[in-house]
């Protein structure tokens, strides 16, 4: 599991990997702990000044072996390099990566803890960008079950460093899929802070595309009502209460 996990999603943080599928912080860190010393994962610590920061762990040459007998290809058909451990820790896009996988890790002890919640094909950035790179890229795409009540969703994770024209540059190509899937499907994006969502908003409307935003800080579940759909005003809802995307697109855009 975990060496899927981090084929697929690149890196995460001990609380991340535990969140997935692990009853507590303790077990996770001593499975870890013994695959790092098999080499099946790697780990390294960023510098954060002050206090330290938590172990982040990537595929280890041995996990590398481990996923590419279990596809029935060769090491070198697999997106992994011996080298790719030095470049995530180095990365300016790690804190973006991480809080990205964070944001969907965050939903699975809710999930565990009741039978009726589901996080459902959790697709990586890169999973996406092989499915859509002509038309979007997404951070992510997941479907959330809340008692058999389904929402699919595609996440885009604003750490506030893109202008909003290019925010707003991102919409005509989730209405292209929309319009080849035959149905369009939630965009969520999440900001760093209120001032950031406040002036995104102006620019995130679109006809075809239901876009529902979001103020979360890294680490920070979506398992609240948190989510405020464009051109909607009133309390902030859960995921499942945004409602079908169609209903978003049914009412006029806010100025």
């Amino acid at each position: 599991m975990i060496c899927r996990l981090l084929s697929d999603h690149r890196v995460l943080t001990t609380s991340q990997i535990a969140d997935v599928g692990f009853d507590s912080l303790r077990k996770a860190q001593l499975r870890l702990s013994l695959l790092y010393d098999l080499h099946v994962v790697d780990r390294f610590q960023p510098r954060r000044l002050p206090g330290s920061s938590p172990f982040h762990y990537s595929l280890g040459n041995a996990g590398a072996f481990v996923i590419a007998a279990e596809r029935g290809v060769e090491l070198s058909d697999l997106h992994w390099r011996p080298e790719d451990h030095t470049a995530l820790s180095t990365s300016r896009h790690l804190g973006h990566l991480v809080g990205c996988n964070g944001f969907f890790t965050g939903r699975l002890p809710a999930a565990r803890a009741s039978s009726g919640l589901l996080l459902d094909h959790w697709w990586s950035a890169r999973r996406c960008a092989k499915a859509w790179v002509v038309v979007v890229r997404p951070d992510g795409y997941a479907v959330w079950d809340d008692h058999g009540r389904r929402v699919p969703f595609f996440l885009e994770y604003d750490n506030g460093t893109e202008t909003l024209g290019r925010l707003e540059a991102k919409l005509p190509g989730y209405a292209k899929l929309a319009q080849a899937a035959g149905h369009p499907t939630w965009v969520l994006f999440r900001f760093p802070s209120v001032g950031r969502e406040a002036h995104a908003r102006r620019v995130l409307s679109h006809p075809e595309v239901p876009v529902a935003t979001a103020v979360l800080s890294a680490g920070e579940a979506a398992n609240g009502p948190v989510w405020q759909p464009v051109g909607q005003e009133g309390p902030r809802r859960h995921l499942t209460g945004l409602g079908h995307p169609s209903e978003a697109l049914a009412l006029p855009p806010s100025r």
